[in-house]
């Protein structure tokens, strides 16, 4: 049997270990979802993706630890360069991982565009409920009463929830786990990358920051994931109404599993319909 060491240099870089994340950072656990993931799809090697990333600590999960080619981009802007990525060699698989301050804040336009439009992207969002990076404060998706570097007297706005907001775009896959949930999280990774293969793909990952939510509720790491569990509500199918983002309650599951035409589909098909001179409207 392989040793640990052994299927970890398979996908990361041997001089980009150990990371640079904060000690019980759940990061790691999300890099060896992605990991097990190809391993068990026997993918041998990352030739054939490229990762995209924004500013943040997630960003930091395909670039500089995985052996990937990624592009870390402009705070906010990994959307439309991995469209662009997409667009310019559709033979590509374009993967996107990045936080909720990246993807649901300064980028959220290109996140609910791109999955409007189906684009054939999957996309990971590391939701960690505040501002990491830069000492933890208050993000789009942070809990009401969560003390923060910016609301010392606990978040008193409404949060959003990125998955209930994207099941209504015309994207394919809307799925949210959290670390808690291991095996569920890997399994929706997999689908995401060989099950459904086109169109707008979307995982969010609940993972409270070690170090700016954890800690300063008192939280070992252990004990945050055993929070999760016990918050967590399971949607019963895809597509039942839920609520809740990660608060009182985080509701898991699988929101959306579509397998209509993505962008691509559509596009080439009018580029056809183009070159035989087809009529308007």
């Amino acid at each position: 049997m392989p040793s640990a060491e052994h299927f970890a240099l398979k996908y990361l870089r041997r001089e980009a270990l150990p990371t640079a994340f904060c000690p019980g950072c759940f990061n790691g656990i999300v890099i060896n979802a992605l990991a097990k993931a190809f391993e068990e799809e026997g993918v041998e090697d990352l030739r054939n993706y490229v990762f995209v990333s924004g500013i943040g600590c997630a960003a930091w999960i395909p670039s500089p630890f995985m052996k990937v080619d990624s592009l870390h981009t402009l705070h906010g802007r990994a959307i439309p360069v991995a469209v662009g990525v997409k667009l310019a060699n559709p033979g590509l698989d374009v993967v996107v991982v990045s936080g909720d301050g990246d993807l649901g804040s300064i980028g959220l336009g290109h996140l609910v565009h791109a999955a409007r439009r189906n684009m054939d992207l999957a996309v990971i969002m590391v939701n960690n409920l505040v501002y990491g990076m830069t000492r933890g404060q208050q993000s789009p998706t942070t809990p009401p009463g969560l003390w923060t570097t910016t609301t010392p007297y606990g978040s008193y706005e409404y949060p959003m929830d990125v998955c209930r907001l994207l099941a209504e775009t015309s994207a394919n896959y809307v799925a949210r786990w959290t670390p808690a949930h291991f095996n569920r999280l890997k399994e929706s990774i997999k689908h995401m990358l060989f099950r459904r293969r086109r169109g707008f793909r979307f995982l969010e990952v609940v993972a409270p920051c070690t170090t700016y939510v954890s800690r300063r509720r008192g939280l070992r790491p252990g004990e945050a994931l055993k929070e999760l569990l016990r918050k967590s509500v399971r949607l019963e199918k895809p597509g039942k109404p839920g609520s809740g983002g990660p608060g009182e309650r985080i509701v898991v599951g699988v929101f959306k599993d579509e397998d209509k035409p993505g962008y691509l589909d559509l596009y080439y098909s009018y580029v056809e319909r183009a070159r035989r001179g087809g009529t308007h409207g």
